[in-house]
């Protein structure tokens, strides 16, 4: 039976798990044990973080929203509740645009509403 020699398989894998780690600190780029070990927590924090990232988002809109629809004199609920009642259908991430960008228009928004 003939021999397998591994070492070009071996080194690819190697030198796949090392590139993926460029840029971490200390032992973690360099010994491919260490390196192992931090991909695995690296990619579970990416995955959470990708949705964690939809949550802030979110997050920051209302609080935009919120800021511009109290210098109306109205609250976020309120505004919202009077939107969907009205059939205006403007996602969060617009109208926290507005509010932010263009007042002006955010102002019209919530005359249409009252």
């Amino acid at each position: 039976m003939t021999r397998v020699k591994r070492g070009k398989t071996a080194n690819k894998k190697r030198a796949k798990i090392l590139k993926y780690t460029k840029g971490f600190k200390w032992g973690r780029k360099s010994k491919e044990r260490a390196a192992k070990e931090a991909l695995l927590h690296a990619w579970t924090h990416a995955f959470q973080g990708r949705k964690e990232k939809k949550r802030d988002y979110r997050r920051l809109w209302q609080t935009q929203i919120n800021a511009g629809a109290r210098a109306a004199g109205l609250t976020y609920s309120k505004l919202i509740a009077e939107l969907k009642k009205q059939n205006i259908l403007l996602d969060r991430k617009i109208l926290a645009d507005l509010a932010k960008n263009e007042p002006a228009v955010f102002e019209k928004i919530i005359a249409k509403i009252k």
